[in-house]
């Protein structure tokens, strides 16, 4: 499961990086990039911690005003591919409550149908056309997309342990 979860996570980093946009594109994208770099407020709400992430991925890009664009796409981009890992997990998570009954042991074809309905899910919805476009643009969308996939994925992590000794 995690083996197969990181490699369609670096399925979806590859393509994302491969085609994101190399400077600003149409709506906000240009006002994003251009606060992180100066670590100045956007539009209300200002988006401070997208502000934040982008002005430390400028800066591991050199600094420069000239990548700076670069840098805030690569960061919607990496933040979109690791989205797709958490859905990839929570793909797993229930196809293996559908499957598997009364924790019993899984065979060769369960397993194989739980990672093939994650790997379907997980790629289906990396190419989708809403979910692309933001991940290749400095928009604050994959950022939230990143945080919803993990708190959602911490809730089945947590349920899946909680009656375990010591879970509260």
């Amino acid at each position: 499961n995690n083996l197969i979860g990181w490699i369609v996570c670096i399925i979806a980093c590859t393509v994302y990086l491969m085609t994101m946009e190399r400077t600003a594109s149409f709506w906000d994208t240009g006002e994003f990039i251009s606060g992180a770099y100066k670590l100045q407020v956007p539009h209300p709400p200002g988006a401070p911690l997208f502000i934040l992430l982008g002005r430390v991925f400028i800066v591991l890009f050199g600094d420069n005003p000239a990548t700076a664009a670069m840098a805030v796409n690569s960061l919607s981009a990496i933040a979109s591919g690791v989205t797709i890992l958490f859905l990839f997990w929570t793909i797993t998570y229930f196809a293996r409550k559908l499957v598997q009954k009364n924790d019993e042991l899984l065979n060769g074809t369960k397993i194989f149908t739980i990672m093939s309905a994650g790997v379907t899910g997980a790629l289906a919805y990396t190419f989708s056309d809403s979910f692309w476009f933001s991940a290749v643009e400095g928009e604050v969308y994959a950022l939230s997309s990143f945080f919803t996939a993990i708190v959602f994925w911490s809730i089945l992590k947590w349920e899946r342990r909680a009656d375990e000794r010591g879970a509260d």
